[in-house]
C-alpha cells in the first residue's frame, strides 16, 4: 500500500481555490481536492485579522508532498500561504489504493 498524505491550505476566493484544485488534479498531484468555507481569525503584521477563506483539503500521495508544495506555492495569491501536510496513519484499503493509481504519472 502507499503511503499517502493529506495537504491543507487556504485560499482567499473561489477562483484561487478552482485554479490549485483544477492545477493538482489535471497534473496528477492529486487524487482529489475538497474546498470547505472556514472563517479564519489570525495574527498579521502585528495587528489581529479575521477573513472568511476557503480550506482546501488535498489527498495526494507521500511521494508527490514537495511537487504539491511547489504547485501551491506558484500558484497561490498570499505572501506566505498555509501548506501543512499530515501524514495518513489508516484508512479503508480501497480508497488509500485509488489515491496512489490517481496520482501516478500518466504512462
Amino acid at each position: 500500500m502507499t503511503e499517502c498524505v493529506v495537504i491543507t491550505t487556504s485560499v482567499a476566493g473561489r477562483e484561487d481555490a478552482h485554479r490549485i484544485a483544477g492545477a493538482l488534479i489535471g497534473e496528477r498531484l492529486a487524487a482529489c481536492v475538497q474546498i470547505m468555507p472556514i472563517e479564519s481569525h489570525y495574527r498579521w503584521e502585528g495587528e489581529v485579522e479575521q477573513a472568511s477563506e476557503l480550506l482546501l483539503t488535498i489527498k495526494t500521495s507521500a511521494e508527490r508532498t514537495l511537487a504539491v508544495q511547489a504547485r501551491i506555492l506558484a500558484l497561490h495569491s498570499y505572501a506566505v500561504p498555509e501548506v501543512l501536510v499530515t501524514p495518513v496513519i489508516g484508512g479503508a484499503a480501497a480508497y488509500l489504493d485509488w489515491i496512489a493509481q490517481q496520482v501516478r504519472p500518466a504512462a
